[in-house]
């Protein structure tokens, strides 16, 4: 008994002269962080600092003003890089949103249909949120200058029912719509890409398509984005869009 009584008192011994050689070094640790931060030295490891310079990158790119204030359409409040950022009502707001115009004359439908459904979307902003309006409105005029490759023209068939009734099912060429509304030729392509559902119904509502080339949205002095219709975004000249929407 006498022996392991002496056994315990010795464990308990190293125990403590443990805890305070740990607690001593941590002390120690923790000392030499603030003496090194005092004097500007980078204590970040690898993965933190390429974090931190993440944040950073996002935070000048985003934040503008002395208040911080973010500059991203439609969002005026303030960047909170600790919390996961997901857009409002007041981020999405119709009169807050930037009107766009392009022009259809000569250029290929699918290419067409695929950058005005981008910009419906919103897929051009750092604040897109797939389940959000967060696009603009987008004008298309000249459409019935649209072109179409290969024997499009005559072998791309559309259908339709006149009463939505069985046996009532009509098809026309392309060229045949073209002649009898050439606004439908855009749409049907565009809306194909927006997504199904309310949100997708909302979206086409912000389409606005025209035969000629007159339009009567000169009030809402849309950017026009004709030139970026072949070109990839790393080679586009985005200026007049950062700008339009608030990020220059």
């Amino acid at each position: 008994r006498r022996r392991d009584g002496e056994r315990r008192e010795k464990r308990e011994m190293e125990k403590t002269v443990l805890r305070s050689t740990s607690l001593g070094a941590a002390a120690a640790t923790s000392r030499s962080v603030r003496n090194r931060n005092a004097l500007g030295v980078n204590t970040n490891t690898r993965g933190n600092r390429s974090t931190n310079n993440r944040l950073e990158r996002l935070r000048v790119s985003a934040a503008g003003g002395v208040d911080g204030q973010v500059k991203w359409v439609g969002n005026r409040r303030k960047l909170d890089l600790n919390k996961a950022y997901y857009p409002l009502g007041e981020d999405v707001d119709a009169q807050k949103k930037v009107w766009y115009v392009v022009d259809a004359e000569g250029k290929t439908l699918g290419r067409l249909a695929t950058m005005v459904s981008m910009y419906l979307r919103g897929k051009h902003l750092p604040t897109y949120s797939p389940s959000m309006d967060t696009g603009g409105y987008v004008v298309v005029i000249n459409c019935d200058k649209v072109a179409v490759t290969g024997r499009k023209e005559t072998d791309k068939v559309y259908y339709y029912h006149r009463v939505h009734r069985p046996g009532t099912m009509k098809t026309e060429t392309f060229s045949e719509l073209r002649d009898r509304i050439p606004e439908r030729i855009v749409e049907r392509a565009v809306k194909g890409m927006l997504p199904k559902g309310r949100l997708g119904n909302k979206l086409f509502t912000h389409l606005k398509c025209y035969g000629g080339s007159e339009h009567p949205h000169e009030a809402q002095k849309p950017v026009d984005i004709t030139s970026l219709i072949d070109k990839k975004p790393k080679d586009a000249d985005l200026a007049a869009v950062r700008q339009a929407v608030g990020l220059e």
